[in-house]
């Protein structure tokens, strides 16, 4: 599932009923979830992020950016940070499913409806720049608001969205693509802030100023101060004490967590205040963060105590959080701290207990039906067999397969939740097939708008149960594996995955079936025809084979 992050930036932190005005602009595009609002009165400016579908987000960005138009004027403005617009940035984050091209296309996308429909002057920057000397905000944004009438009249300046003219009341809008920004603290059993910010300036980019013996500065020839470069790149760090902590804190900004993840950077402050004599007693983040920093520190805590990263999400980020102290100050809510789990539709399928699931199916309710039960059949197929698989790691006897079976773990896990999305996508794409339906059709213009949404609306719901079909076969192929490789008290399980993938590919493609005749598309129903037809054949010879194999070995 595609998911993207906003961190629009809006010139009043002080007028609370204005913040509310904008943030309920961006509360009423559904799929858009408002995650914090963080108002500065010193600063007169607030920072709203936003995140969810990315057409949705774009949607919801647009509105607030209408809304601040008609509430801030910025003839009027006066804060500490520097600004140029009422919206004065709008970066957009690639969370998970997107590349950041995909995020800078966004960029321009909401650039053209801003400049086109609202007469904002928009600048692309960072990774959206249409200019090499426009990555840099600073430089997009120099001179600020004051400086906006005279870049009015050079061509140089130039907006790329927007017309060129001095917007007196709104300014001009930076709008980007960026990576996700990690604020990260790491405590230390200090309260000496000298001492932590020792430890910032050796891990941050911009490093420190080299001195002698003696601790005089070294100068180059030509006079200018010798810089030792920090250890971490994306890494921006500083020393501080905290007085409601009571203790130092290495403040830390991580700006390409991919790059630098805040688990590295862990590790090597406990190497490096070892050697001070500091000890580093847990850490804090500030925010939120993308799933995949938190399981990828899981993974790599579990990979150093030997274990099998091939476990549920939740228990490989629960590690990162015993691992990375991330609890030691308070409480670390997933639900609340992980991007993706804030953001989670409350009517969710799959958060159903498995009673309620069977309830819901049930009674006379047209979803879920049998596209969702084929998903969860892939589900519990790829779980069977990371069960197979966990229950060989480190098992005597089975030394020669340890490598193959640590692979085969997390490739079930990965089966099971992308199989488990596809319980609520079926549902999702079912019902707006039925909206389709009662679309007015009383005009030609109603009647092709209806026709169309039809169409597209019924080939997803044809693509959701082929993806489904997808991972049967794939959680077949595992089982076959496992069968071969995992633990001989587990062949029966190994057996049921089989079974199980067989069921969710046969249930799949009845769905895909019933659904092609929807279609007027006669290219894309032949395709899908033959795509289904060879799956299930591959399903059905690879599950007679399984099913022999077991029989023959039980």
């Amino acid at each position: 599932m595609k998911l993207m992050e906003c961190v629009p930036n809006f010139s009043e932190g002080r007028d609370h009923a204005v913040l509310d005005a904008i943030a309920a602009a961006m509360r009423s595009v559904k799929n858009a979830v408002l995650l914090d609002v963080d108002p500065g009165a010193d600063t007169n400016r607030t920072v709203f992020t936003l995140a969810g579908e990315p057409e949705a987000v774009v949607e919801a960005a647009f509105q607030a950016i209408k809304k601040a138009a008609e509430l801030i004027d910025m003839s009027k403005h006066h804060g500490a940070h520097p600004r140029m617009g009422a919206t004065d940035v709008c970066p957009f984050i690639p969370i998970s499913g997107m590349t950041m091209e995909e995020c800078a296309e966004y960029a321009r996308k909401l650039g053209k409806r801003v400049g086109d429909e609202l007469g904002i002057p928009v600048y692309l920057y960072e990774n959206a720049a249409s200019k090499e000397e426009w990555q840099n905000l600073a430089h997009v944004r120099s001179g600020e608001y004051e400086a906006l009438p005279e870049k009015a009249k050079d061509p140089a300046w130039k907006p790329d969205f927007g017309p060129q003219v001095f917007n007196a009341r709104s300014g001009a809008t930076a709008i980007s693509a960026r990576e996700f920004l990690i604020a990260y603290n790491i405590n230390l059993n200090t309260r000496d802030k000298k001492k932590a910010h020792a430890l910032a300036i050796t891990i941050r980019e911009s490093g420190k100023s080299a001195r002698d013996k003696a601790g005089k500065l070294i100068r180059d020839e030509n006079g200018n101060k010798v810089v030792i470069p920090g250890l971490f790149t994306h890494c921006k760090a500083v020393g501080w004490y905290i007085d409601s902590y009571d203790r130092a804190q290495i403040s830390i900004n991580l700006t390409n967590y991919k790059i630098t993840p805040p688990h590295l950077v862990l590790e090597k402050v406990r190497e490096l205040a070892s050697e001070m004599g500091i000890q580093v007693t847990g850490s804090e983040l500030v925010g939120l963060i993308p799933k995949a920093a938190l399981l990828e520190a899981g993974k790599y805590y579990l990979r150093r105590l030997g274990e099998s990263t091939g476990i549920p999400e939740r228990m490989i980020m629960e590690t990162a959080i015993q691992s990375m102290g991330l609890a030691e100050l308070g409480p670390f809510d997933l639900d609340k701290k992980v991007i993706e789990y804030a953001i989670a539709r409350p009517d969710s399928l799959c958060s159903l207990s498995l009673q309620d699931f069977a309830d819901l199916l049930s009674t006379d309710a047209p979803a879920p039906g049998g596209g969702s039960v084929a998903a969860l059949c892939a589900a519990l197929s790829g779980a069977l067999s990371a069960m197979v698989a966990n229950l060989t790691v480190d098992k005597k006897g089975y030394e020669s397969v340890q490598d193959k079976v640590r692979e085969l773990a997390p490739r079930g896990q990965e089966i099971k939740l992308q199989a488990l999305q596809c319980i609520d996508s079926d549902t999702d794409a079912f019902n707006a097939m039925m909206e389709a339906t009662r679309l007015p059709k009383k005009t030609d213009e109603e009647i092709a708008f209806r026709n169309a949404e039809l169409e597209k609306t019924t080939q997803q719901a044809i693509l959701v149960p082929l993806r489904t079909l997808e991972l049967a076969w794939e959680a077949m192929q595992l089982a076959d594996k496992v069968a071969d490789a995992g633990n001989a008290n587990a062949l029966s399980d190994a057996g049921v995955a089989a079974l199980t993938a067989l069921s969710a590919a046969k249930a799949a493609d009845y769905n895909i079936l019933i659904n092609l005749s929807g279609s007027s598309n006669d290219a894309f129903k032949a395709d899908i025809r033959s795509r289904a037809a060879e799956l299930i054949n591959k399903c059905q010879e690879l599950a007679g084979e399984i099913e022999s194999k077991v029989r023959n070995r039980i």
